[in-house]
């Protein structure tokens, strides 16, 4: 719950694609855009088949070493990296060996295949670690890839029964925070997953919960009708702190639920997350089994849900043995913190991912989280504490590098949404 943050904010930036080359030349820009449409087709249909369709080890290698060494070609800045790196794409033989970008990397340079001015949106971190002017930025060629990458996951770990409910979120509007990625990721679920019902109820410019989310939850409560109550750990805590010995505690109906995004980022006070689940169910007689932690960042266009809604075996279990589950299209790897090796299924390392939806800007990436990898998926296990591991610094240090880039002096924050 605390190895990722708030998803970021940007702003959704529409444009022409660019243009062809002279008729009967097959230029590298089109063979870019070629090659582009033709893995966001195979990619889009893997979607389509949710994530109860499994994707062998082998089927998912090749196609990631594709969407590798095109993205090599394709992002300029991580070709570079990669050959920084002593790497040659051609010669990798898994995706297991290639160089995982850090997440940091997206503080320092536009990170997109072919024109960032062309993006269809641009997500920026929300910097509250390391300063406004440090905010990462992730420029999405093509939103179509999140949509279909967000909403079967998210319909198979919070709408496991298959029928929607309506979605009260303690976030910003999509249209008030237009480069929130998280923002974006619930407007896509309020439309397509709860038919429109509920609604966004944290004040941006205030810093606080709008009124209108005690009568949203009254009106359930009276109703009988279960609703899935979404926020960070940040919003939570607020709520908590206002509601909690006063008139404004609910019991919300039975089948009700709660997704929560952690990310305090020093913004208020944090609790254990035993403290905050025993605080919401206080708060909104949601239970903990019913309470899910999704894990996401502004630089992957995939999330990680914990499994508990989806079986009574995973709702049962103590909330030290929950863990984060993957679509198929996602693998992730833990690694030595030095060496950046990877570790024996329950060792502790930093969290590398491979998610393919990011197939329009770098899939490979490297964070400053730790984990352990578990049957099912991993254990998230918080940020690493006090200095970068040396890996990770040794990696962006050659992303700097290969680009000309200066190191700047602090490491700077996580990858906020």
């Amino acid at each position: 719950m605390e190895g990722r943050g708030l998803r970021g904010t940007g702003t959704v930036e529409k444009g022409k694609r660019p243009a062809a080359g002279a008729e009967g030349v097959r230029s590298p820009t089109v063979e870019v855009e070629e090659t582009f449409t033709a893995l966001r087709g195979r990619l889009l249909e893997l979607m389509r088949r949710g994530v109860e369709s499994p994707l062998s080890d082998r089927a998912f290698g090749d196609l990631a070493l594709e969407v590798f060494r095109f993205q090599c070609r394709a992002v300029p800045a991580y070709g570079r990296f990669v050959a920084r790196r002593g790497v040659d794409p051609e010669a990798v033989q898994r995706w297991e060996d290639i160089p995982f970008l850090p997440t940091r990397a997206f503080k320092v340079a536009p990170l997109m295949v072919g024109d960032p001015r062309h993006a269809e949106a641009v997500f920026r971190t929300s910097g509250t670690t390391s300063g406004l002017e440090r905010r990462g930025e992730h420029y999405v060629r093509d939103l179509s890839l999140y949509r279909h990458s967000l909403l079967p996951n998210f319909q198979a770990h919070m709408f496991p029964e298959g029928e929607g409910m309506p979605v009260h979120s303690l976030l910003p509007s999509p249209l008030e925070a237009p480069d929130s990625s998280l923002s974006y990721m619930m407007g896509e679920v309020l439309r397509e997953l709860a038919g429109g019902q509920g609604g966004f109820y944290w004040d941006p410019r205030r810093g606080k919960v709008r009124e209108g989310f005690l009568e949203a939850l009254r009106g359930a409560e009276a109703a009988g009708r279960p609703v899935l109550v979404v926020g960070t750990a940040f919003a939570f805590v607020w709520w908590l702190e206002e509601a909690l010995g006063s008139d404004k505690v609910v019991s919300l109906p039975p089948g009700s639920r709660i997704l929560e995004t952690g990310g305090y980022k020093g913004r208020s006070r944090a609790l254990s997350r035993e403290e905050l689940y025993r605080g919401l169910e206080a708060a909104f007689g949601v239970p903990p089994c019913r309470v899910v932690n999704e894990y996401g960042m502004t630089e992957m266009l995939s999330q990680f849900y914990e499994p508990v809604l989806r079986t009574a075996e995973e709702r049962e279990g103590p909330l030290s043995a929950r863990y984060h589950r993957p679509p198929p299209w996602v693998r992730t790897l833990v690694l030595e913190p030095s060496t950046l090796k990877p570790l024996p299924a329950g060792e502790v390392g930093v969290l590398a991912h491979m998610d393919l939806a990011n197939l329009g800007s770098v899939s490979g990436l490297l964070t400053e989280d730790l984990g352990r990898a578990v049957s099912g998926g991993f254990q998230l296990l918080g940020r690493s504490p006090g200095a970068e591991p040396r890996g990770c610094s040794l990696a962006m240090e050659a992303f700097l590098e290969a680009g000309g880039h200066r190191r700047r002096s602090s490491p700077g924050g996580g990858s906020a949404r």
